[in-house]
């Protein structure tokens, strides 16, 4: 191999050496996500979570229009008190999903202590050992309760720094022991 003053023979040997699905095989038969990363004292990120510069968007977070950015908040009270308070709240999802993909829901009816519960359980559920949270690790879009780390894992150009626990609901919610222990909501 001949190196050449700018290193670019070196880069495409770099380049041809790498075997992405070997190494996302990998990050997959560990069944325990980034934070399984971070407990094994990884220094280094790996290279499947390092996005490609020229697909990243220009915008930088210091830019002033990340500064002009704004969560959208989304009112529901009195969603069911008539049909034109509904039609101007959908309309506001709807706007925000088109627009920017989430928004914030207020007075929504959901008990604070509830909503308290479930922030509880899902840190509790990253914190369990795991052997545990190994049990839940699916990538099978048929199961009702999983831990993942990308729905796209093996398909998106890059993956993402994340760990997720997925609880489908509709249309049957999931039998209480399909749940993890730490995710079973208590009543007060």
């Amino acid at each position: 191999m001949v190196v050449t003053s700018n290193g670019e023979e070196v880069q495409e040997q770099i380049k041809s050496e790498y075997d992405r699905k070997s190494e996302l095989k990998a990050f997959d038969d560990t069944k325990t996500g980034v934070k399984g990363l971070v407990d094994a004292g990884v220094t280094k990120i790996p290279r499947i979570f390092i996005h490609d510069k020229s697909k990243l968007n220009d915008i930088s977070m210091t830019s002033p229009v990340a500064s002009l950015f704004s969560v959208p908040i989304i009112d529901f009270e009195g969603v069911d008190k008539g049909s034109a308070q509904r039609a101007g709240i959908i309309k506001k999802v709807r706007d925000a999903c088109e627009k920017l993909g989430f928004f914030r829901v207020v007075n929504h009816g959901i008990a604070n202590y509830l909503m308290d519960d479930m922030i509880d359980g899902v840190r509790k559920f990253h914190e369990q050992d795991t052997e545990v949270k190994q049990g839940f690790y699916s990538l099978d879009v048929t199961r009702k309760f999983k831990y993942f780390s990308n729905f796209d894992l093996y398909a998106g150009p890059a993956t993402n720094w994340r760990d997720t626990i997925s609880c489908i609901m509709a249309s049957q919610p999931p039998d209480l022991q399909e749940l993890p222990a730490v995710c079973r909501i208590r009543t007060p």
